[in-house]
């Protein structure tokens, strides 16, 4: 594939019939209207993602929220789902982990301009369909089956961290830290060091 470039990728369609977005789609089909479903790609801004999410959950109608994201995405999937669960406590989520169809649309570089080659040739594009791991987590402030695959009870421990740290004192840069000594470590002189050589 060196001599192809990527032009664009975008999500096979699912066999399923319903349609793309709408409240039956993906792997929660019994999600109320309200629900919101927020796509995270593999560019997205964790600080954007999190602001909306969070201004979301906070209006009283909303009971509901799925990230979801595929391929390079999962990990920052799962990033938005803990830190919100972080900030909001009493949250139930359930996990989904499926394989979705991606197609990756491929188009020839220009080659090197040969003597008698026309130039308005058109370039070869190839069409690839990858199978990429899909993550889907649901994250509800209403009680949800606790007996179904994916489940996790909310945090018993709300708050930006479960441990205890120990409390950190300011000091400029100049000054030691706590238990260091003040004493400046004594430097051999540089030519010290030969005389011990030649002695």
């Amino acid at each position: 594939m060196e001599n192809f470039r990527k032009v664009r990728s975008e999500e096979a369609p699912v066999g399923s019939g319903d349609e793309e977005g709408g409240p039956g789609s993906g792997p929660f089909a019994d999600l109320a209207p309200g629900a919101v479903h927020m796509r995270v790609k593999e560019g997205s801004k964790i600080r954007n993602l999190l602001a909306f999410a969070t201004a979301s959950m906070a209006q009283p109608a909303t009971r509901a929220i799925v990230f979801s994201g595929c391929g390079r995405a999962t990990t920052k999937t799962v990033t938005c789902a803990e830190i919100l669960r972080r900030r909001l406590a009493g949250l139930h989520q359930v996990t989904r982990l499926r394989y979705q169809s991606v197609r990756e649309l491929w188009q020839s570089l220009p080659p090197e301009p040969t003597p008698g080659q026309k130039p308005g040739e058109p370039a070869a594009s190839l069409s690839v369909l990858k199978n990429v791991p899909s993550l889907a987590i649901l994250l509800s402030k209403d009680a949800l089956d606790p007996r179904q695959p994916g489940y996790q009870p909310p945090n018993p421990h709300p708050g930006p961290s479960s441990q205890p740290t120990a409390p950190t004192s300011k000091r400029s840069l100049g000054e030691p830290a706590a238990g260091e000594s003040s004493a400046k470590r004594s430097q051999p002189e540089p030519g010290a060091a030969e005389e011990e050589q030649t002695a």
